[in-house]
């Protein structure tokens, strides 16, 4: 009672909220979201967790509970919820993201979805970017060639960009997540047929014309 929010900071796929002398760590999975109602609105049956303030409340909204809210006293405890964060990849730059990659084995796909590696992106993410980058979700990190690593980081940047505005990865006409749901999903730039397997124990999507699988 009586404690009051101070300014917010997001790492990755965390928002860090201080709230008097403690930190409230809020993950918000798929679905989760924060909502500020008026006090007299009616709850929402998915409302986890009501922060009852002055002039209404914010509401810790999470229709499939993959996420949650948790209480850190300092960054050691705050260390121990989250693990161990990479930098993250709004901030990120082109010559860190080259040396990042550099250090790693494995395929592209497990390697920027480890947000010990880079924090922030989610599945949905990872697939777009590679989309639109013309790169295979298994292709090995080491195959790839600076102009490759270069384009993946544009992506990175574009796809980031024009995502964050809408809270989410956009289901907009041209791009990959517009139509990967799809009974019969085909590229939007080559109309190929879409293939689905699963890459690092994620669903995935990807094009065999543009996306060729590596040799």
């Amino acid at each position: 009672k009586g404690r009051r929010f101070r300014e917010p900071e997001r790492r990755g796929k965390w928002l860090l909220a201080p709230i008097g002398d403690v930190v409230l760590l809020m993950h918000f999975g798929m679905t989760g979201l924060l909502a500020w109602e008026k006090s007299d609105t009616e709850r929402h049956p998915h409302d986890r967790i009501v922060f009852r303030c002055r002039g209404g409340e914010l509401r810790y909204r999470n229709m499939r509970r993959f996420g949650g809210v948790w209480v850190a006293r300092d960054e050691e405890e705050a260390a121990a919820v989250t693990g161990r964060l990479g930098p993250d990849a709004v901030g990120l730059s082109r010559k860190a993201f080259q040396e990042l990659l550099e250090r790693r084995r494995g395929g592209i796909k497990s390697a920027l979805l480890d947000q010990r590696l880079i924090a922030g992106l989610g599945n949905l993410l990872v697939d777009e970017i590679l989309w639109t980058a013309r790169v295979h979700p298994e292709k090995q990190v080491r195959s790839l060639d600076r102009k490759r690593r270069n384009a993946l980081f544009d992506a990175l940047r574009s796809t980031l960009r024009q995502s964050i505005p809408t809270g989410r990865v956009p289901r907009r006409r041209g791009w990959l997540t517009g139509v990967r749901d799809d009974r019969d999903a085909r590229c939007p730039r080559c109309n190929t047929r879409l293939r689905r397997t699963t890459v690092a124990g994620r669903p995935t999507r990807w094009c065999p014309r543009c996306q060729p699988a590596p040799r």
